[in-house]
C-alpha cells in the first residue's frame, strides 16, 4: 500500500477547496511583511468576555468567546479589520447582541477505499446571542440562534462519507455533511441564581453540552468522532430539546436534558410535529468535577449516563450507555485526556469505546497541537456480527496565521477497518482551513 505525491495531487482532480486554501495562505503569508509583531498577549476583540454561556468549546457562547480572543503568528491586518471589532463590540454593550459568522473548508484524501478516495465540503455558519433580560443582574435571559449551510465541494462525497467508502465504521470528518441550509440553533437560555442554574429550550444541539472537554470542538481541534462527543452515545441531530444545567457547589456539577432523537435541522418546519408526535426522545444526565466554572472546559472528571427511545422509522432499538472522560489542563500548556464508554444497543455507532491523547497549546498565538488514539468495538447493532476491533490514531496542528484564519493539516491512521477486510491499515491525509469574523 504506496501513498506517494504523484498519485495523491497530479493523478486526482484537485478539488476547489485546495485553491482556495492555498491562495488563503499566500494572503496570509503577505500579511508577515506587513506585521508588527509576531506574538501577543490575549485579549478581547470584541468585549465578548461577558457574553452568556453554557456549553462546551463548540456551542454558540463558547465559539464566540474562543474567536474573540487575538492571538496569531501574522497579525499584519489587525487594523483593517478593527473597525467591525468597534462595531460589533458596540452592539454587544447597547443591545446584548453578540454575533459572527465563520467558513470552514475540509479536503480529505485516502490512501485506499472501496469507493470514493477524496472529499471536500464546505460549512457557512451565522450565529450568536442576543441577551434580552438581566444584563446588568448577571441572571440573564438569552436568544441563541444559528444558521448554517453544509455542503460538498468539487467532490462526489461530503467528507462526512468517507469513512464508510473506504470500510472504516465511523467518521473522520462528521461535520462535514451535504444537507445545504440548516437551523442548529433556536433556543432560549435563561440563568439564575449568579449563573449556577441555567435552563435552555427550543432548538439544541446536545453535543454543545453532552460530555464536554477541552478539544470536542470539531471547528478547532480532532476530525475523527472518536475525539469528539463519545462516539458510544448516539447523540441525535439538531432539533427541539430542553436541558437543566446546575451548579451546587463551585467544583460540581450537574447536566440533564431531553432532545427529539429524530430531530432533522434541515426541515425545520416538522420539528414540532417529530417532537410532540412521534415522542422518541434521546434523554441524559452527567454529574462532573470542575476545578472552577472558568476553567470547565479544562479541569473536567465527569460520568454521563443516556437513553435512547426505540425509533420505529428506522427500526433502531432502544438502548442505554454511559461514558467517563477526564481531562486536566497542566501548565496552561499540555491537556492529557482520557475518556471510555459503553453502550448497548439505542443507535450507538461503537459498543465499546476508549479514547487517550494530549494536547499542546499555545495561548499567545491559539495554536493548537493534539494527538490521539482510539480503541472501538463496532456495533454489531449497526454494522453487523464478527467485525474486527478497529484502532484509529489521528495527529493535528491548528496553525492560527491571523486572529480571523486557520489551517489545520490532519493526519489519520486506522488499524484493522471492520468494514474493509481486505486491508490491514489506511491512511487518511486532511487540510482544513477556517475564517471566523
Amino acid at each position: 500500500m504506496k501513498v506517494t505525491w504523484k498519485k495523491l495531487i497530479v493523478s486526482k482532480k484537485i478539488p476547489f477547496v485546495l485553491s482556495a486554501v492555498m491562495l488563503m495562505l499566500i494572503f496570509s503569508t503577505v500579511q508577515l511583511v506587513m506585521a508588527q509583531e509576531s506574538g501577543q498577549d490575549q485579549k478581547a476583540r470584541s468585549g465578548y468576555e461577558n457574553v452568556p454561556e453554557f456549553g462546551g468549546p463548540s456551542s454558540v457562547g463558547g465559539t464566540l468567546k474562543e474567536d474573540d480572543i487575538e492571538g496569531s503568528e501574522f497579525d499584519g491586518l489587525k487594523a483593517i479589520f478593527e473597525p467591525y471589532q468597534v462595531f460589533k463590540e458596540r452592539m454587544n454593550k447597547a443591545y446584548g447582541l453578540a454575533f459572527s459568522f465563520d467558513y470552514t473548508t475540509m479536503y480529505e484524501y485516502a490512501s485506499e477505499s472501496l469507493g470514493d478516495d477524496n472529499a471536500a465540503g464546505g460549512i457557512f455558519r451565522f450565529y450568536g446571542s442576543w441577551t434580552l433580560l438581566g444584563r446588568d443582574s448577571g441572571n440573564t435571559g438569552s436568544l441563541i440562534y444559528k444558521v448554517e449551510n453544509r455542503h460538498r465541494l468539487s467532490t462526489d462525497i461530503p467528507p462526512k462519507d468517507l469513512g464508510f467508502e473506504m470500510g472504516y465504521a465511523g467518521f473522520t470528518a462528521p461535520i462535514y455533511a451535504n444537507y445545504k441550509w440548516g437551523l442548529t440553533n433556536l433556543y432560549w437560555q435563561q440563568k439564575f441564581n449568579n449563573n449556577r442554574i441555567s435552563i435552555l429550550a427550543g432548538v439544541v444541539d446536545v453535543t454543545d453540552y453532552l460530555d464536554i472537554y477541552g478539544m470536542i470542538n470539531p471547528w478547532t481541534a480532532f476530525s475523527n468522532l472518536s475525539f469528539l462527543t463519545d462516539p458510544t452515545i448516539p447523540a441525535p441531530n439538531q432539533g427541539l430539546g430542553a436541558t437543566l444545567g446546575v451548579m451546587p457547589t463551585d467544583n460540581i456539577y450537574l447536566i440533564a436534558g431531553l432532545a427529539d432523537t429524530n430531530g432533522d435541522p434541515s426541515e425545520p418546519g416538522e420539528m414540532f410535529d417529530s417532537f410532540f408526535n412521534d415522542n422518541e426522545y434521546f434523554s441524559h444526565i452527567e454529574i462532573g468535577w470542575v476545578s472552577s466554572f472558568d476553567r470547565r472546559y479544562f479541569d473536567n472528571i465527569h460520568v454521563t449516563a443516556w437513553h435512547a427511545d426505540e425509533r420505529v422509522a428506522t427500526i433502531t432499538p432502544d438502548g442505554w450507555g454511559v461514558a467517563f472522560s477526564a481531562t486536566k489542563f497542566i501548565d496552561d500548556k499540555w491537556m492529557p485526556f482520557l475518556r471510555f464508554g459503553y453502550a448497548e444497543d439505542g443507535g450507538a455507532l461503537y459498543e465499546r469505546s476508549v479514547s487517550t491523547g494530549i494536547g499542546r497549546y499555545w495561548s499567545d498565538i491559539k495554536n493548537l497541537l493534539g494527538f490521539g488514539l482510539n480503541w472501538s468495538r463496532p456495533s454489531e447493532n449497526s454494522f453487523g456480527p464478527d467485525l474486527d476491533d478497529q484502532w484509529t490514531a489521528e495527529l493535528f496542528y491548528r496553525w492560527q496565521l491571523t486572529p480571523s484564519f486557520a489551517v489545520t493539516p490532519d493526519i489519520q491512521y486506522i488499524v484493522d477497518p471492520a468494514l474493509n477486510p481486505e486491508e490491514d491499515s489506511l491512511w487518511v491525509f486532511g487540510l482544513r482551513a477556517r475564517v471566523a469574523l
